[in-house]
């Protein structure tokens, strides 16, 4: 039985130890704000971060996860706690009205956090790395870039 931090709080899972990480988040733990997209790690929308750094639930097995940091769009700090660059994004998605739809955003805003985090000044190219892995069906783009050098402007 894996035992998990997520969200800064441990949790002992009766699930096995192979199964997606995706599927202990929203199955087991009710964590429903990290999206089933692709199953195949192709389009970011199940983007969490483990110890930091982006990772795709939908191909991570649970016992890679066990004694590591796991945070998703629901463990992000809200606007009056928490990193810099969490609020910075969120603030900067909200401001600008980056979502249309609103499936991959938690992904994208995942992997937003992430960059910023370890990189607070991202050029275009920075971003266009950074978020490649992140589809958008409604081509929200020049928002979500928009939005993260708005989010870097704040963090200065």
């Amino acid at each position: 039985m894996p035992t998990l931090n997520i969200n800064g709080q441990n949790h002992k899972l009766d699930v096995e130890p192979d199964i997606p990480l995706l599927w202990a988040l929203r199955d087991t733990l009710q964590l429903t704000g990290t999206k089933y997209g692709c199953g195949i790690a192709a389009c970011g929308a199940c983007t969490v971060l483990l110890n930091g750094a982006p990772t795709r639930s939908c191909v991570t097995p649970v016992s890679a996860a066990v004694g590591q940091r796991v945070t998703t769009i629901e463990g992000l700090p809200t606007a009056k706690t928490g990193n810099k660059a969490a609020r910075a994004v969120q603030a900067a998605w909200e401001k600008l009205d980056v979502v249309q739809c609103g499936y991959c955003q938690s992904g994208q805003i995942m992997s937003a956090v992430a960059l910023l985090t370890s990189n607070p000044k991202p050029t275009d190219a920075d971003i266009d790395t950074a978020m490649a892995g992140n589809i958008c069906r409604c081509a929200t783009y020049h928002r979500i870039r928009a939005a993260i050098h708005d989010a870097s402007r704040t963090l200065a």
